[in-house]
């Protein structure tokens, strides 16, 4: 552990949150999780560990961003037939609010995923 923040700063609730928001690789801790707002780099470039190896649950990713995509449409929905807004005041607020929303539930899932693995890999000793 080369920077002397370690994966131990990254367990519990809080601190998945702080890693995902800021990409914190399961290692060595630097912000080299990430290589593109939702996509997990392949290496990190601080440690050298094999992201791609950890990265587990690609496929759920879409049903993720399905369910969000669900949840979203029915708050909308709500706010169309309570306050019934213009639909321009509703493109300018939803379209952006939702590109937010899925990236960080992606950076999020994919986080968690990969920092179960990393502890999982480490308590089996590899």
């Amino acid at each position: 552990m080369s920077s002397g923040r370690g994966p131990d700063q990254t367990k519990g609730q809080s601190g998945i949150f702080r890693a995902a928001l800021l990409g914190l690789c399961p290692q060595c801790g630097e912000r080299t999780l990430f290589e593109a707002p939702a996509r997990v780099a392949l290496k990190c470039t601080h440690c050298g560990i094999d992201l791609g190896e950890l990265e587990r649950g690609g496929r759920f990713a879409g049903v993720l961003t399905a369910l969000v995509a669900i949840i979203l449409i029915m708050i909308a929905y709500g706010i169309e037939e309570t306050v019934r807004p213009p639909l321009w005041l509703q493109a300018v607020v939803w379209a952006p609010l939702t590109v937010g929303i899925v990236i960080f539930a992606l950076r999020l899932f994919k986080t968690t995923l990969l920092h179960a693995s990393y502890e999982n890999r480490e308590d089996q000793g590899e």
